[in-house]
């Protein structure tokens, strides 16, 4: 792109990425090659299996193998619903089983197997339905030769193939040997969306039996014969490296086996985790802390600031703000911060690994499955067909488990290498704390002008803050002209018409490890964009709903949720003492949301969320019950970043340990929540991140409103709040 141009817009350049993996796999949509079965045991004749995402067994029984990773967010369900909207089975019938790693299973979009991006719906969305088709339109064939009745004749009821003419009737499982001979459909045609029988169902989801019974598989829970338990003490700077090690008192720990140093750190391996444990904490270790040991919040923030007093890279640039600004008849300015924050999976960081000569098998939760399998054959010294993955159940994962340098696969294949018996690798919560791999620390510079009519005329936006994708695989598709796509997406491509408008970044370069997390750089710029548009509605003298509705005059599906926030967020509606309210709205992976969050300060200056009431429009709902839940979870995990979370460094080490300092939001402090999902005929759209961004700004807009004082660094601090603190205009 040019410097004054927009740019790439998200969806070209998740098209453009594709290429990164080993290509649009398009096995799904030619049946001859799709209709191969994949190495699997439970695969035989006696099985069809019409394609790499469904077999059918004799019994009736439904398998539908998900390529996508499930860490809470549904997809064990929604996509099954797409196939078996098509296939028509037996819902009761329906199980499903994580997909190998294989190129059938690839991202229709990225070009790999992975799970990220709020894209796994979207992505699957035809391939799905049409998988579940092709096998539906094969299973028909089969009963209609046997039948010896024209095809056409032939409908079907959950599972049952029916010929009404003849009264004749098979079910699934007793067709499996003759469709397995019927040759795949080469046109597949697909149902009107009025038919649709499934989508658009609250259907409860499949993987709920397991997890209340305790029979669901997290990486936490497997368990291998003969495996050891490693924990790995590792520098406490980034980019450390050990200079010398004292084992003595560790290997009197009855159950240490080994300690061994690896290129991360010093392993300790015993018979469980718990030794593992004790004795990593009796290790003596000589750290060299290289060149971040004098790394500090306060001189990286101050830094930042300064960076931002002049412009950067220009990501976007219309009319002219220079002049509009100038010229203005009125403007105001403002700085914004928010810190590095981790993901804090609820399920710390496991990879179990068990390295032979001539193979290797990995059980962990992962959202990177082409490249976490070649990381770790390139370590294993295997080629990548001779390494086989399995995916459990995630329990979380944010963005964590999809690390381009698969940081925690590659540290337990070292492991296996010297612990010489198969091992699991385990974080603890400290470890994952101060382990990296942290959304970028931002800093958001603003100048707007206004009209006379306090309109806005002109906005300037300066960001500073790492690049996620400088340095990685994806660096040649989503970094251009020194602008990283990720980090001025929810910027550059503001929905509001404000004629004059510049979007720039600066990108330093700090030695703490980053990448995505839930919603990437929409978490910053959702707050800082829309904590700064309600500045500037109140310095115009303006009602923020109002103006937003003025300046997304053609923007009809953003306008469409605000509108329904508003009337159900009971917008300029007389609220009980003491209370205030915000809104804020948020364009981000193709879906438009908009929040109104209902807060109150104590005179201690402690927050208290009452009620957010969201409206999303993510295109046709495949489930709305999965949409509510997935709105809910990210405004809960959005209120928990605004409210209690951030890691800060001295002298180059993190300050966060566990819970105790990195608190997450209790259930006693969880607000009423409200979630309205608009109507729509469009493909759907993401759900798992969407909800993130707007939270932040809603909340302390609502603070602004009960208090006059503007909060601009999160997290929200009550010293800042408290009776008697300053008022910051």
């Amino acid at each position: 792109m040019s410097a004054a141009s927009t740019r790439i817009p998200r969806r070209d350049f998740l098209k453009t990425s594709a290429s990164i993996g080993s290509g649009l796999c398009i096995a799904a949509y030619i049946p001859e090659l799709a209709a191969r079965t994949l190495e699997n045991p439970l695969a035989s004749s006696a099985v069809f299996a019409p394609n790499a995402f469904v077999r059918i067994s004799p019994d009736d029984s439904v398998t539908i193998i998900a390529n996508h990773s499930e860490m809470g967010q549904g997809v064990y369900t929604s996509l099954p619903m797409l196939l078996n909207e098509e296939l028509e089975s037996d819902w009761s019938k329906i199980k499903v089983e994580p997909a190998p790693v294989d190129a059938a299973y690839n991202h229709t979009v990225f070009g790999l197997q992975m799970t990220g991006g709020s894209t796994t719906t979207p992505s699957e969305w035809e391939r799905f339905r049409k998988m579940g088709a092709m096998a539906r339109l094969m299973l028909i064939d089969a009963a209609a030769q046997k039948w010896n009745v024209p095809a056409s004749e032939c409908t079907v009821e959950k599972g049952v193939v029916i010929h009404k003419a003849s009264g004749r009737k098979a079910t699934y499982g007793s067709l499996v040997a003759a469709a397995s001979q019927s040759k795949p459909p080469t046109d597949i045609p697909l149902k009107d969306p009025k038919q649709f029988t499934l989508i658009g169902k609250s259907v409860r989801r499949l993987d709920t039996p397991s997890k209340t019974n305790g029979t669901a598989q997290f990486g936490l829970d497997v368990r291998i014969p003969g495996m050891l338990f490693a924990l790995v003490a590792r520098p406490p700077v980034f980019g450390g490296k050990v200079v010398s090690f004292d084992a003595t008192e560790t290997l009197k720990i009855k159950g240490v086996r080994a300690v061994e140093q690896i290129p991360s750190g010093v392993a300790v391996i015993a018979t469980a985790f718990w030794p593992a444990k004790l004795g990593r904490e009796k290790l003596k270790i000589t750290w060299d802390d290289g060149e971040n040991a004098n790394l500090s919040t306060p001189q990286m923030l101050a830094d930042f600031s300064k960076q931002s007093a002049s412009p950067g890279n220009i990501a976007k640039k219309t009319g002219d703000p220079s002049a509009a600004l100038a010229s203005a008849a009125k403007s105001i300015t403002a700085e914004y911060d928010v810190p590095y924050l981790a993901h804090c999976m609820m399920e710390p960081l496991n990879c179990v690994v068990d390295l032979r000569a001539d193979s290797c098998e990995l059980w962990t939760g992962t959202q990177f499955e082409t490249v976490d399998r070649a990381s770790a054959a390139r370590v294993a010294g295997l080629p990548p067909e001779k390494v086989k993955l399995n995916t459990t159940l995630l329990g979380g994962g944010f963005g964590r488990r999809a690390n381009v340098a698969s940081d925690f696969v590659v540290e337990a294949v070292h492991v296996a290498r010297v612990a010489k018996a198969p091992v699991k690798v385990i974080w603890t919560r400290e470890d994952d704390l101060a382990g990296g791999w942290y959304r970028p620390m931002w800093h958001d510079r603003f100048a707007a002008g206004l009209d006379a009519q306090g309109n806005p005329v002109a906005w300037t936006h300066t960001i500073v803050g790492q690049s996620i994708l400088t340095g990685t695989a994806f660096e040649p598709y989503g970094v251009k002209d020194g602008i990283d796509s990720a980090s001025v997406e929810g910027a550059a491509d503001l929905l509001y018409g404000i004629p004059n408008l510049q979007v720039d970044l600066h990108s330093p370069k700090i030695g703490v490890p980053v990448q995505w997390w839930r919603s990437v750089g929409h978490s910053h710029t959702g707050f800082s964009v829309e904590g700064f548009f309600d500045e500037v509605a109140h310095a115009g003298g303006k009602d923020p709903y109002e103006l937003r509705r003025t300046l997304l005059a053609n923007q009809p599906r953003m306008l469409a949720v605000l509108n329904l926030v508003a009337e159900k967020g009971g917008w300029g509606k007389p609220l009980a003492p003491g209370r205030g309210r915000g809104i804020a709205t948020h364009f981000s992976f193709d879906t438009y949301v908009a929040q109104v969050v209902e807060a109150s300060v104590e005179k201690d200056g402690t927050v208290r969320v009452h009620r957010v009431v969201c409206a999303v429009d993510c295109g046709r709902t495949i489930n709305p019950d999965i949409v509510k839940a997935q709105m809910e979870g990210g405004i809960v995990f959005g209120l928990t970043a605004a409210l209690k979370t951030e890691i800060t460094l001295e002298n180059g080490r993190v300050q966060q340990h566990n819970f105790y300092d990195y608190p997450m939001l209790r259930m006693f402090e969880s607000p009423e929540i409200e979630v309205h999902i608009v109507p729509s005929e469009q493909s759907p759209t993401g759900v798992g991140e969407p909800s993130v961004p707007p939270v932040a700004p809603a909340l302390t807009n609502a603070i602004f409103a009960v208090t006059g004082k503007r909060i601009r660094r999160l997290p929200i601090r009550a010293s800042d709040l408290a009776a008697g603190s300053e008022t910051k205009s």
